[in-house]
């Protein structure tokens, strides 16, 4: 009505907008768009209500039952499916790709969730647990996912059941300190071990871990992994290290040809034409066996030839002034990460072997292996910083020429087990062997107490918690008895891993326990029960009960959280890992 009162001063019919004048004001219509639309063009000023006006563009957030905690409990239990099928002897093997384009098949946890890449921020808190599990007992990892995965799959039917998560995970507390207690004090445990010096007694109890890896090889690889760790047994059983016991992989042959030495072991020739040493003085140096380079950049003049050979005769006359002194210390071998043209003529002149060792670690364990000092700087080593080996030479093993160094009149501080495989995956493989079965000796050094193998112990203790259950009259023995359940699932993943009718060997099993065969165990070769005491099956108590801890704390932090907030990720290039380059520094 007021437009037809007024004049339109202006009127554009392209867009469809009207502008006219009304007293001294200029009003603009849009005639194109709804009603609706105009009030939300009119309301775009005002504030986004909720959580969204509260974080960045781009955060995401989910909270509830149904959005946070299903999910987190569907994440967890992916990544226990995984693992499930690749624990036990029998295990199936993952082929891996990692982001770097290498590939590993292999069947070991640690590895597997290693190379994974975990994302989602509930399963990464079990990954970071099996991570933990690695670090602190070196074995038990596929344990704490499977265990903690079944504990999830328990836990959304519970709540599915109407139980509060805070119910589930109060019981699941009371059932992870009566499992750890029963475990320590009531469970029945072996005497197998009472002298860890004991290469026999020490084969009993890291055969259970090299078999969960390689199965059928337990018996050639335990005598090599307990003679490695025996010779290098300090006084201190509590000061054994894993890094004395090194692994050496040549490929060509069998497993059957491996071997220890009492020393160290380069997968390399020499750099010259020496070769062999006998009751070697050696000298090991971090910096390169070179002519000196001059800290700042220099010119040099020259105006003739006969300066330009008494410039180069000065080089050579430093050069080898600094060989001759070391050779006058005695010294007939020098480790080094390189060696100019120039050093090695001196070096060969003075009968000295030169040994390339470009890695920082096995220039440590060099210097371990000698009693030597790494030394920064290319002058003369002194008394204490000059190391001795009884042998120093090139062996060739198949069509490997190997450096050895070798310690025969004492105890070595460092022995070296060489794998023979006929391909790198078997090498591989047994590598991850023999680095577990040394953390069980190590574990072993420090608690000798062992229980049985085989699921005997995992039934034996989730009988003991449905009693318990029983005895509970609040909401909690729902939980505890779940708690349980998912101990069984250990011994039903040996049972279906090998092929066999998982539930009938389940029943046999709890049968067997319920009349007091407290070492029944799940036999993976013939599909029935078996007598873990007589076959020789034993488990480290000290790896069960870590693994128990670090999954239920997983599992009950990752059942508190209710609500999931993301932020966008950040654009530009992903932070530097620190630890790559000593990681990468480990290859060849």
């Amino acid at each position: 009505e007021q437009w037809q009162k007024k004049s339109i001063t202006s009127a554009t019919r392209s867009d469809l907008t009207l502008r006219f004048r009304y007293s001294k004001f200029v009003f603009t219509a849009d005639l194109d768009s709804t009603p609706t639309e105009r009030l939300k063009r009119m309301m775009g000023y005002a504030p986004q209500m909720g959580l969204s006006s509260l974080l960045k563009e781009g955060t995401k957030h989910v909270q509830g039952v149904d959005e946070a905690v299903m999910r987190n409990i569907d994440a967890c239990k992916q990544l226990g499916t995984i693992i499930r099928t690749s624990i036990g002897p029998n295990g199936m093997c993952k082929m891996v790709i990692n982001s770097n384009g290498r590939l590993f098949v292999t069947s070991d946890a640690a590895t597997i969730v290693r190379e994974l890449d975990v994302v989602h921020p509930a399963a990464k808190l079990l990954v970071m647990a099996s991570q933990a599990q690695e670090r602190e007992m070196g074995d038990g990892t596929g344990f704490v996912i499977v265990f903690g995965s079944q504990l999830m799959a328990k836990a959304e039917a519970l709540l599915r059941m109407g139980l509060h998560t805070a119910e589930i995970i109060n019981g699941y507390g009371k059932a992870a300190a009566f499992t750890m207690t029963e475990l320590e004090n009531s469970l029945p445990m072996t005497n197998v071990v009472t002298e860890v010096s004991d290469v026999k007694q020490a084969m009993v109890a890291i055969r259970t871990a090299i078999a969960s890896k390689m199965f059928g090889m337990e018996d050639v690889i335990a005598p090599l992994v307990a003679q490695a760790c025996v010779s290098v047994l300090p006084r201190n059983l509590n000061m054994f290290s894993v890094d004395n016991v090194r692994v050496a992989k040549i490929q060509g042959g069998s497993l059957a040809q491996s071997s220890v030495v009492n020393g160290s072991v380069l997968t390399r020739d020499v750099e010259g034409t020496i070769r062999h040493v006998n009751q070697a003085k050696v000298a090991v140096y971090t910096c390169d066996i070179d002519v000196d380079n001059t800290e700042t950049k220099g010119t040099v003049l020259l105006n003739s030839a006969e300066e330009f050979t008494n410039y180069n005769r000065s080089e050579e006359n430093a050069l080898e002034a600094k060989i001759k002194a070391i050779a006058d210390t005695g010294v007939n071998v020098i480790v080094g990460p390189k060696f100019g043209d120039m050093a090695m003529h001196f070096i060969e002149r003075y009968k000295i072997m030169a040994v390339k060792c470009q890695s920082k670690f096995d220039l440590r364990r060099i210097a371990r292996t000698c009693g030597a000092i790494g030394l920064p700087k290319m002058v003369p080593p002194n008394k204490e910083e000059l190391g001795a080996c009884d042998y120093v030479g090139v062996e060739e093993i198949g069509s490997t020429k190997c450096v050895i160094f070798r310690q025969d009149s004492e105890s070595s501080r460092v022995s070296t087990i060489v794998v023979r495989a006929s391909t790198e995956n078997l090498l591989d493989d047994a590598e991850r062997a023999i680095d577990d079965a040394v953390n069980v000796f190590r574990n072993l050094c420090k608690d000798q107490r062992l229980v049985y193998g085989g699921g005997a112990s995992e039934m034996e203790l989730a009988k003991k918690l449905y009693s318990f259950a029983e005895s509970q009259s609040s909401l909690d023995q729902y939980a505890i008895k779940k708690y349980a359940e998912a101990l069984e699932e250990i011994p039903r993943s040996f049972a279906e891993n090998s092929g066999e009718n998982a539930t009938e060997l389940l029943s046999q099993l709890q049968a067997a326990h319920a009349q007091g065969v407290t070492d029944a165990g799940i036999d993976v070769e013939g599909g029935s029960i078996m007598n873990a005491k007589e076959r020789g099956i034993y488990d480290l108590m000290s790896t069960k009960l870590m693994a128990i801890r670090l999954a239920t704390d997983a599992v009950n932090t990752i059942l508190r959280i209710d609500q999931i907030v993301m932020s966008k990720e950040a654009g530009g290039p992903k932070p530097r890992d620190m630890l790559a380059a000593d990681t990468n520094d480990e290859e060849p």
